[in-house]
């Protein structure tokens, strides 16, 4: 088969390429570049387009530089930008994969393959006659979630040559190759921030505005805030106030107030019930009208982890762009804006996902 594969200079892309060439496909490298030279976020662009030659020439495949600044400005960064504006948390990762590296890139070059292949820890299963997104093997490295907003037609045409393996044989293959990137660090944080602090990037682009921090249950101001974007709900570091530790409860957007708790019990950080809203099923929805009815049981993240939470979810009748689910267990730090993926209670499918609309201690 003729196939896309992206390569981003790490190990895990590299080795998905050792696969795909070991099972005798036509293999074309691409690897798109999302930062400009000279804005701080090119992303070590250069350092990895030459780790991605050095695969292209050790296997003898064509390499091609893809040039997605444009578009991932206008889609990405500018969704990133708006959701913090509001006081959300949003996950730039998850909206690249869905625009970007599944969409853009598909429209451009990957149309012309039989099928993309990425570097990520996902499998695919194919059940009812439709395929369906299900976890990886290694469930730390899982990236399910970061794939819960891709489309049904984006998923027929990926690949996940590595999602049955482990991270740690992906180390040990690469090892035995020689490969040059074997002993790469993984990629950390926000990609097209480069090396630039995630806070840094927000005040280059919306500022710093002086704001109260206030105590939830009394209203005593305890100190000063750069700006109420630069803080989400659950978090604990960044605060610098005695006596704690002390986590965001709240924010008040209008005034420009960060409001906290203290304690690591403090019942105000934990929530029981998550009302999602802007629902997104990648192959359908596979339970139909129980969710209007007596709902369903399933497992869930509410931020990347390992681990799955336990819950029930069901659609409201009188607005059915709202899901609650109930869940089994206290979360911490339910903020609005993020991602809840959906999955199968048994077998872990990767139905989808919602954006926390809000949380709270039901």
């Amino acid at each position: 088969m003729r196939i896309a594969a992206l390569i981003s200079g790490g190990v895990d892309s590299a080795v998905a390429v050792h696969r795909l060439v070991e099972e005798g496909h036509d293999v074309h490298l691409f690897y798109i570049r999302i930062g400009m030279d000279g804005d701080g976020g090119d992303c070590s662009a250069e350092e990895d387009l030459e780790m991605c030659s050095l695969i292209a020439r050790r296997y003898g495949l064509p390499l091609e530089e893809i040039d997605l600044h444009r578009q991932y400005w206008d889609n990405v960064m500018a969704y990133t930008l708006d959701e913090v504006r509001k006081g959300l948390t949003p996950n730039p990762d998850v909206m690249c994969n869905r625009m970007v590296k599944f969409g853009f890139f598909e429209q451009m070059r990957g149309h012309e393959f039989d099928l993309t292949a990425t570097g990520h820890y996902a499998t695919t299963v194919e059940k009812d006659g439709k395929k369906w997104l299900a976890t990886g093997l290694d469930p730390v490295k899982d990236q399910t979630d970061f794939l819960s907003r891709i489309t049904y037609d984006q998923l027929k045409h990926i690949i996940f040559p590595i999602g049955h393996m482990p991270k740690s044989d992906v180390r040990e293959i690469a090892s035995g190759l020689k490969l040059p990137n074997a002993l790469r660090h993984d990629s950390q944080g926000i990609c097209f921030l480069g090396k630039i602090n995630y806070n840094d990037f927000l005040e280059q682009h919306l500022g710093s505005t002086p704001g109260d921090i206030v105590e939830v249950e009394t209203g005593k101001i305890l100190g000063k805030h750069r700006g109420y974007w630069f803080h989400t709900i659950g978090q604990r570091k960044g605060l610098r106030l005695g006596g704690g530790p002390w986590f965001v409860i709240d924010k008040n957007v209008d005034q420009n107030i960060v409001y906290v708790s203290r304690g690591y019990d403090t019942p105000l950080q934990f929530s029981r019930q998550i009302t999602l809203s802007s629902m997104h099923f990648i192959s359908g929805n596979p339970w139909d009208e129980k969710l209007q009815e007596e709902g369903i049981d399933i497992t869930f993240k509410n931020r990347h982890m390992p681990s799955f939470l336990h819950g029930h979810i069901r659609q409201l009748p009188d607005d059915p762009d709202r899901y609650i689910i109930d869940s089994a267990e206290q979360i911490q730090g339910v903020a609005p804006g993020q991602f809840v993926t959906l999955y199968d209670k048994e077998s872990h499918l990767c139905y989808g996902s919602g954006i926390i609309w809000k949380g709270k201690n039901a």
